[in-house]
């Protein structure tokens, strides 16, 4: 059930279903992949006062962790706050009750992505995809691999074009380069097999 604390202004009752059957499975679920304790939230809000990218959420930190203990997984994984999060865990650092918080957010993606739903920022699930990609390939991210891989999928190249931003970049890429900040080629680790194997695993739930 939602109170007046989780629908404010910024947060309309529309993110709610009309007819609210909670899932007292849910919270069972995703603790199962945690455990992330959840339950010991006792609401302080001291995650979503501390949150740099709150103002870009639809759900505060605190009322996405207030919807999985209630059981309401549709409104949570529809949700933009769960891609939204930069995943810096300055919740995690500041909640008392050591809810480990941006891990919750990292499941609620996962669980969503397993679902089949689709995710309200296409270039943030582009972003994860090709980070994972390029840490199976070579164990490590490589700028020159990641980079234009990831403008091309999400269409920033070409924004990038229509913007007449795309010869500056490249410039900026140049110099960077040249001075060693990134390798133009790509560098494998020694535990390659073993990162593959860490990613390849299938999770218990």
């Amino acid at each position: 059930m939602a109170d007046s604390h989780t629908l404010d202004k910024k947060h309309p009752a529309s993110m709610l279903p009309e007819t609210i059957t909670p899932d007292v499975r849910f919270l069972q679920q995703v603790e199962a992949a945690g455990p992330f304790q959840a339950s010991a939230c006792y609401q302080c809000r001291k995650c979503t006062n501390g949150c740099p990218v709150s103002f870009a959420m639809d759900l505060y930190p605190d009322e996405v962790i207030r919807l999985v203990i209630v059981g309401l997984p549709q409104t949570v994984l529809h949700s933009q706050t769960i891609w939204v999060c930069a995943a810096c865990e300055t919740c995690t650092t500041r909640c008392p009750n050591d809810v480990k918080i941006a891990e919750l957010m990292d499941c609620l993606k996962e669980t969503a992505v397993q679902k089949g739903i689709p995710c309200p920022h296409p270039q943030i699930l582009d972003l994860h995809n090709i980070f994972l990609k390029d840490l199976k390939r070579w164990g490590r991210v490589c700028e020159t691999t990641f980079i234009p891989e990831y403008l091309l999928r999400s269409g920033m190249l070409r924004r990038m074009w229509q913007a007449h931003t795309l010869g500056a970049e490249i410039k900026l890429g140049w110099r960077m380069g040249r001075k060693g900040r990134f390798a133009l080629l790509p560098k494998t680790i020694k535990g390659k097999k073993e990162v593959r194997n860490i990613l390849g695993r299938p999770e218990k739930r």
